[in-house]
């Protein structure tokens, strides 16, 4: 196990290239098994959860090779075999929820263990499951594990209970492989959703209504393979430029989507963060690029946030957010509807000196401006995670984070970019 070692205090200053999005990636990946065919993905995260389910497709089956340090070749041909699967990496990593859609639709029958991920509240499959079902699906579970069957899955108009992003692209794979329509409504809008979307129209998908809640699925008997470029990380995006606000200097984050984070700009703004949106000659899926230059600002202001399904503020923000508003002046409400645990970052806050007043499981209060010190403090997930190491970034003194393991799952070498821009972070393994 490894931790941190965080000296606070030391302004920000510099660069910083976004990378491609985990959460896009892994719906992406699991996109290969809809086909025999080669796929060539660019511009993945070298993070733990995306590393480990190309291990799961290789347990598998799948003939993978690397094409360059973020460019993967992977043909899921004729020797997949969904019995092989590595159970012990499934349980470690929520993305692997992903696979059971591309396994239904091509192989009609397999098992897979309960998924792992982030302890941030419950996350029952409940809502894919019921979804699958109206397709034609028959599940069975059991032991810690979910039994998945079907002879014919069928076109229908689906009408999913809550806007669940991981629903959504599996039931979009699900249907790749149905000749006919499919109607999904209350789909998800997020950006790894409108990206899943496009790889599937790049494999010979019909596809309405992308980046909406209603979504229209023409699907084929066969699927082609595709070349991809995942887009680029808009959490990623959201901590750097939260890190900048938080320590002053002047700081450039470039490769952004601006569609991806709209009202964290506005919310940013009603902070008083001061940035600059630069757009560049690059784009993908036709979204445009930009580089985004933090300012220095003083007399930060309290504000409201509510997560919210996209486009609104992201759950996956709110926990840096709340250390931003630990140095603005006033009482800021925090209200996060989305997951009843989210607000476990607190505690390793308040042991920093932060005034946090957790309200119920969906809200709290932040009090500031506040000094925060340095302590021993342990990350609880991939999110809390990178707000305990903004806090340790703002901190008097010397902060040890624990269980870095779980940032190392969403955030490739962050230590080494923040070395970059000038912090003073090292990586300690123990």
């Amino acid at each position: 196990m490894s931790k941190f070692i965080i000296k606070g205090g030391k302004k920000l200053n510099g660069a910083v290239e976004i990378g491609g999005y985990k959460n896009a990636a892994g719906a992406v990946l699991a996109a290969t098994l809809l086909t025999d065919q080669e796929c060539i993905i660019d511009n993945l995260p070298l993070v733990e959860d995306v590393l480990n389910l190309i291990k799961v497709l290789e347990s598998i089956g799948a003939e993978v090779s690397w094409l360059g340090e973020r460019k993967i070749k992977i043909r899921a041909g004729g020797k997949v075999d969904p019995e092989k699967m590595n159970y012990d990496l499934i349980n470690k990593m929520r993305v692997s929820v992903l696979l059971i859609g591309p396994l239904l639709a091509r192989f009609k029958h397999f098992k897979i263990p309960h998924p792992g991920g982030d302890k941030i509240g419950a996350r029952s499959i409940e809502t894919h499951l019921e979804a699958l079902k109206m397709l034609g699906a028959e599940i069975k579970s059991g032991n810690n594990f979910y039994e998945f069957s079907a002879k014919n899955l069928k076109n229908r108009e689906i009408v999913l209970r809550e806007f669940s992003v991981t629903a959504t692209e599996n039931l979009l794979m699900a249907a790749s492989l149905i000749p006919g329509k499919t109607i999904i409504k209350i789909a998800a809008a997020e950006p790894q959703v409108q990206d899943t979307c496009a790889m599937l129209k790049k494999m010979g998908v019909e596809i309405k209504g992308t980046g909406t809640h209603t979504i229209e699925i023409k699907g084929r008997k066969n699927l082609s393979g595709a070349r991809h470029t995942v887009i680029p990380d808009p959490l990623e995006a959201g901590t750097f430029i939260i890190a900048a606000a938080a320590m002053g200097g002047k700081v450039e984050i470039k490769n952004v989507i601006v569609e991806h984070l709209l009202l964290f700009w506005g919310k940013l703004k009603d902070i008083g963060v001061i940035f600059e949106l630069s757009y560049t000659n690059k784009s993908f899926e036709n979204q445009k690029i930009a580089n985004i230059i933090v300012k220095p600002a003083r007399n930060l202001k309290a504000a409201k946030i509510q997560a919210l399904p996209y486009p609104g503020f992201p759950t996956d923000l709110q926990p840096m957010m709340a250390v931003l508003l630990t140095q603005s002046e006033g009482k800021s409400l925090i209200h996060d509807p989305l997951f009843e645990a989210r607000f476990g970052y607190a505690e390793e806050l308040k042991k920093m000196g932060a005034n946090i007043e957790i309200i119920d499981p969906h809200r709290a209060f932040v009090l500031g401006p506040t000094k925060l010190k340095g302590a021993k403090i342990a990350s609880s997930d991939i999110r809390a995670g990178a707000a305990l190491v903004i806090a340790a970034l703002i901190a008097e003194g010397e902060t040890e984070i624990s269980d870095i393991h779980q940032i190392d799952r969403g955030y490739e070498k962050i230590e080494e970019k923040l070395q970059k821009l000038g912090a003073e972070i090292r990586r300690i393994k123990n």
